[in-house]
């Protein structure tokens, strides 16, 4: 079972794994274009949704749209056809057809920087704010999905019900130089061996912190 202590030893470990794997998409969109714009839209769109399947959809969705104004001249039909299929695609092409108007009513055009401004953008939850504060703007965040709070979980370094009660909790625990790793390290992790279901635990080079069973 993995205590405080363990942390800097436990990413240690997350970072190997993880440079053998590759970026989740919205790092990739990152490290290519260093648009805060992009990498928000790519965030809305990976929600539930395989990394092939976002960057698919991405690359169709950025050969016709190069900012936000562009989704003024789309339908939320054409949305939907350059989105499918990604998760949810119906109400994702919904808030990024209403993406440009909010921005202009509430930021002047601007992806805004801070959690609770992105917080009020259509589609944008804490996961996705979190996530594009430290990604597109490099800022701490901690960015916590299924796979985080999962893994977190597993490990027992939290006991939480909640993807939200997990960043909460996290925030208190972990140091601040971990928070914007932990996410792209997790997920990494979390999408090749610690599965949700029938993780690959044979060979797993955390298993001596794991305390999976009777907390899945």
């Amino acid at each position: 079972m993995m205590n405080d202590a363990d942390i800097p030893a436990v990413d240690r470990i997350l970072k190997r794994e993880y440079a053998k794997n590759l970026a989740p998409i919205v790092e990739l969109i990152a490290a290519q274009t260093n648009d805060p714009f992009r990498i928000l839209v790519a965030t809305i769109l990976s929600a539930r949704t395989k990394d092939a399947t976002t960057a698919a959809a991405s690359r169709r969705l950025f050969e016709v749209v190069k900012q936000a104004a562009d989704f003024r001249r789309l339908t939320v039909v054409q949305i939907e056809k350059l989105i499918h299929p990604v998760g949810f695609f119906h109400t994702k092409a919904r808030h990024l057809k209403q993406l440009p108007d909010v921005l202009d009513a509430k930021f002047a055009g601007k992806i805004p920087e801070t959690i609770d401004e992105l917080c009020e953008l259509p589609g944008v939850g804490r996961k996705t704010a979190n996530l594009v504060v430290s990604v597109a703007f490099d800022k701490p965040g901690i960015c916590v999905d299924v796979h985080v709070h999962r893994i977190c979980n597993r490990l027992g370094l939290i006991r939480t019900a909640t993807p939200l009660e997990s960043e909460m909790t996290l925030r208190e625990i972990l140091p601040a130089r971990f928070w914007k790793g932990w996410n792209r390290h997790l997920v990494s992790f979390g999408q090749t061996r610690c599965k949700p279901l029938n993780p690959q635990c044979p060979g797993c080079p955390l298993h001596t912190k794991c305390n999976r069973v009777g907390v899945d």
